[in-house]
């Protein structure tokens, strides 16, 4: 069954099992103890953090391992904020942060900080001068991904970088997608990364603060990883994740396999539109990661199309509000602006199958088509000819029900009205106010915007032709 969630958690790579089996026996011990078996865990963790900076592009002193990404993020932000108190509070991100960077964002806002969200583009990149203006006197922390998680768009890291160095902020860099694809750029001051994004082992993340960095590590502390990350360290998994990251990273096929890769996500970016109607492919096109491609479909539940596409032996992602307990679109997608309902996210693991990429995009139109037709979708194409001149609207009450029928109740009545005229539908699913506008945008028609209503909200949209 392949594999297609890779951006989620790659598969264990040989290396980090071989790696893992062999420090089961070897490094078992405390590492911290001065007889033979602590000298051995020693130098496996020595050794581990040689390799793992070798990857990064940093010092093995700058290097902590820690029990998870999510932590190394939490450490890095309140680290670097506690350092910065007297400067200012304010904490700068980007729209389309992992959620990880959000929630420390919530508790930073909570305990009287603030907060400054910077805009992303239709593609989900920030513009690096935008980035600058918010680069005001009370500036203490800048968190910007390395590349999204959900769209695989790069963000502009180096240049941004510039700009903090520049006006003296540091910048956090969550690299937890792109580390296993090359060392980020440019002069950043912290860097966050998991090892399960990679092919290492869950349960080991990197923080790396750089040399000048002022840092203050947050809660209890001991003797452990500089003070950076409190309690014995899982060395079997520590030495497995940098194994691994050394061996991604080796001269020896790694730039053939992400060129391969990135040839095999442009043929299902090149050929989803032309199999499947009403899709929009989303992300960059070109400014990517090499495995990852995102696209939505139109009139499509994303929790039904995910299930049809595991029955049909393919496992893929959604950052569809269909797919989630919140009933709330991925905020990636509402950043961006871009349809959510029927998202699926494909992130091809290191030797994928060109095979099964085909055999993708064989199943994918008849896997969509069955999922629109048990929601009674409407044919793709445009609607259908109507008078030109404009009269009265209609009213379409869709309150109670989930994407994506309030898309596909628009879309059914929108040629029974005339030209100029309007369709107002009646919704209290907070999906619609993303993907009835991404309706218009596709079908080019007039999203007149939102009006208020006794239940719900009421989004009206003007027939074009």
């Amino acid at each position: 069954m392949p594999y297609f969630d890779a951006a989620s958690a790659a598969p264990l790579h040989p290396v980090a099992r071989e790696a893992l089996l062999a420090a089961l026996d070897e490094g078992w011990a405390d590492p911290a103890r001065l007889y033979r078996e602590g000298r051995r865990a020693r130098l496996l963790l020595d050794a581990a953090r040689e390799a793992a900076a070798g990857a990064v592009g940093c010092r093995p002193d700058e290097l902590t391992f820690t029990p998870s990404g999510t932590h190394a993020v939490h450490s890095g932000i309140f680290g670097a904020l506690a350092a910065r108190r007297r400067v200012g509070r304010r904490l700068v991100h980007s729209a389309v942060e992992h959620s990880s960077v959000l929630h420390a964002a919530e508790v930073h806002a909570a305990d009287g900080g603030t907060v400054t969200e910077v805009p992303v583009d239709r593609a989900g990149r920030v513009a690096a001068a935008e980035v600058a203006a918010a680069l005001g006197g009370d500036a203490a922390l800048v968190c910007l991904q390395s590349a999204n998680h959900e769209v695989g768009t790069e963000q502009p890291v180096a240049e941004v970088a510039a700009h903090c160095r520049a006006a003296g902020v540091p910048l956090l860099v969550d690299a937890a997608q792109s580390l296993a694809w090359g060392p980020v750029p440019g002069p950043w001051s912290v860097l966050t990364a998991s090892a399960h994004k990679w092919g290492g082992p869950p349960g080991v993340g990197l923080l790396v603060v750089r040399k000048g960095t002022r840092f203050a590590p947050q809660g209890p502390l001991d003797e452990r990883e500089s003070g950076r990350s409190p309690g014995f360290e899982n060395l079997p998994a520590v030495v497995a994740a940098a194994a691994s990251l050394r061996a991604l990273r080796a001269a020896e096929g790694g730039a053939d396999e992400a060129g391969r890769l990135r040839g095999l996500v442009g043929r299902i970016r090149a050929r989803v539109p032309e199999l499947v109607p009403d899709v929009e492919v989303v992300g960059d096109p070109v400014r990517r990661l090499p495995h990852l491609v995102t696209f939505s479909c139109l009139y499509v539940d994303g929790e039904a199309l995910l299930h049809e596409l595991d029955r049909a032996g393919f496992s893929v992602s959604s950052g569809s509000s269909c797919t989630s307990s919140t009933l709330t679109p991925s905020h990636v997608l509402r950043a961006m602006g871009v349809l959510s309902e029927g998202n699926v996210r494909v992130s091809l693991p290191w030797g994928a199958q060109e095979a099964d990429v085909e055999r993708f995009l064989a199943v994918l139109p008849e896997v969509v088509a069955s999922v629109r037709e048990r929601f009674g979708a409407p044919a793709a194409g445009p609607a259908r000819p109507a008078a030109p001149e404009a009269g009265p609207g209609i009213v379409v009450d869709a309150l109670g029900r989930r994407c994506p029928v309030p898309v596909i109740e628009l879309a059914k009545v929108i040629g029974e009205v005339p030209v100029g005229s309007t369709v107002t539908v009646l919704s209290d699913d907070a999906a619609a106010r993303q993907d009835i506008p991404a309706w218009c945008a596709m079908r080019e028609q007039e999203y007149v915007g939102e009006e208020p209503a006794e239940r719900g909200v009421a989004y009206v949209v003007r027939r074009r032709g």
